[in-house]
């Protein structure tokens, strides 16, 4: 029997890959469910490929469009808004959820997942930062399964595998270092939208695109992997590796290393989260080593790319200010794409913001999700276009 798959985010990059995946194995996934934000014509073009009977529409707005439209077929059944979200995330038949919602808006839709006991294959880091002690808190209480979908987490998932986690020394992983790594901090003043939006190996979507470029998506990484793995934040590092072919690597109390390599895809991760334990052959094509292959490493510049080093401190901090970086990261990026800010002030930003953390403690989720509202509102107060 195949597998039931449920994709939350079935338009973005990350379930787009998601479909070649299932598309190139029909006998061991099947996909019974799909979600998306507003992008309802596309969600009716993959229903009636993948005859999907389940589709949500987070926006209430683009879900009456879509009723309107009668693009769905009688047999699908549409909902609307975030309890359409938590019925498929939790929808009994399902034995794999794909968690691709950008942000902190997959928080709920995972914890409901996670009190069903599924399994579900994550690629949202955002939430970590914002949840990460009770995402982890809730999957050992109901023993749901959280497979990693970003390629640097999946390959530690891949590469601790038979290995007992006390032999592990360092979770190493690697950046690209994005489409800026060879500027000067001279050369970044004036980056643009446009430029930032070029990176040079992963097509994904904008908000995920410039923290690559500034960095930020690695701090996020930080993050979830120290909550992931359960590991201290002392042990994890990164390394910049712009070819982007060793996608993260272990090493071991004995000073050696197992490294995962494959090609910059997105769907070497989503197969094996998707089809995990089993290993069959993949969409792309895999490293070709009958040709010349060069492999560079070096630390990262934290000089130019700030965002790492107050990632880092933010987590060695609490698990508010945690949310805090989070929080003040969304608002800049956001500031930043609509031509509001300047590239170079976005860490500024987040640090101003992580100035003012006043070192609370969360005692409930409720709690943790006012302050990262209150985070977000404050970082949108020390926003200034001026700030250079």
């Amino acid at each position: 029997m195949p597998k039931t798959v449920v994709i939350l985010g079935a338009t973005g990059s990350i379930g787009k890959n998601a479909l070649h995946v299932i598309r190139a194995h029909p006998e061991r996934l099947r996909l019974i469910g799909i979600a998306g934000y507003t992008r309802y014509e596309q969600l009716a073009s993959i229903a009636r490929e993948f005859a999907v009977q389940q589709v949500v529409l987070s926006d209430p707005a683009a879900c009456q469009r879509a009723r309107d439209s009668e693009l769905f077929l009688d047999t699908v059944c549409l909902r609307c808004g975030l309890e359409g979200l938590n019925t498929l995330a939790a929808l009994p038949e399902a034995d794999v959820i794909l968690m691709a919602i950008a942000g902190t808006d997959a928080l709920a839709p995972t914890l409901t997942a996670l009190e069903a006991g599924k399994t579900i294959a994550l690629a949202s880091k955002e939430i970590f930062a914002l949840a990460g002690r009770w995402i982890l808190s809730t999957a050992r209480r109901t023993k749901a399964s959280l497979l990693p979908v970003d390629s640097e987490t999946n390959a530690i998932f891949q590469c601790l595998q038979g290995r007992p986690r006390a032999s592990v020394a360092k979770l190493i992983l690697t950046a690209s270092g994005g489409p800026f790594l060879s500027h000067s901090l001279e050369a970044m003043v004036h980056i643009s939208p446009r430029e930032a939006l070029q990176h040079p190996n992963w097509p994904m979507g904008p908000k995920i695109t410039v923290d690559s470029a500034t960095m930020a998506n690695k701090g996020l990484e930080l993050i979830e992997t120290r909550w992931l793995f359960d590991i201290d934040a002392h042990r994890i590092e990164i390394a910049i590796h712009p070819q982007s072919i060793v996608h993260s690597m272990v090493q071991w109390v004995d000073g050696s290393l197992i490294a995962q390599l494959s090609p910059p895809s997105m769907t070497f991760a989503l197969q094996h989260a998707l089809l995990y334990p089993e290993c069959l052959s993949g969409v792309q094509k895999p490293l070709d080593f009958s040709q010349p292959l060069h492999l560079d490493f070096h630390p990262p510049d934290l000089k130019k790319f700030p965002c790492l080093r107050l990632a880092r401190a933010a987590l060695e901090a609490s698990d508010t200010a945690t949310a805090y970086f989070n929080a003040a990261n969304e608002a800049a990026v956001t500031a930043f794409l609509n031509d509001q800010l300047p590239f170079l002030a976005i860490p500024k930003v987040i640090e101003k913001t992580l100035e003012k953390h006043p070192h609370s403690k969360a005692s409930s989720l409720e709690d943790l999700l006012e302050i990262h509202a209150a985070a977000r509102r404050l970082a949108t107060q020390i926003l200034n276009p001026t700030i250079s």
